[in-house]
């Protein structure tokens, strides 16, 4: 088995869609359907779980200029409001879909690079908080 060398810049390989441990395989099967492991090196993927990670920012990001877009569409067209329809809320849904994909291999790559895990209680700290308590 080779030795890979993890990636140091983890946004840039998880934008590129590569593996975070040999920057050579896919991170993704499909659109935002995480691979099950690297085709190269064989790494799991099952660890990661980025949630609504993705989808948060992905609309945050893209609410400003949405929203400047629609003032501006509105204030120089006054078109009636089901036009914003037919212009705005494409122009915000397409945005955020063009920023899912970037984000979640971004946010991947970054929970194999800090090692990030399952959070869990610590069952000493509550005890020994417990018993200062009484």
């Amino acid at each position: 088995m080779e030795d890979y060398e993890p990636t140091t810049n983890p946004a840039l390989t998880g934008i590129k869609g590569r593996c975070p441990r040999c920057q050579k395989g896919h991170l993704f099967s499909g659109f935002l359907t995480l691979s099950q492991r690297c085709e190269v090196c064989g790494l799991d993927l099952t660890f990661a779980d980025p949630a609504d990670g993705p989808a948060f920012f992905a609309m945050s990001i893209v609410a400003v200029p949405a929203l400047a877009f629609a003032l501006w569409f509105q204030l120089s067209f006054e078109p009636p409001w089901w036009a914003h329809l037919f212009v705005t809320l494409p122009f915000t849904v397409l945005g955020c879909l063009l920023l899912l994909r970037p984000i979640k291999g971004w946010l991947v790559c970054s929970q194999y690079f800090h090692k990030a895990e399952q959070g869990s209680i610590d069952e000493q700290y509550h005890a020994r908080k417990g018993s200062d308590e009484t």
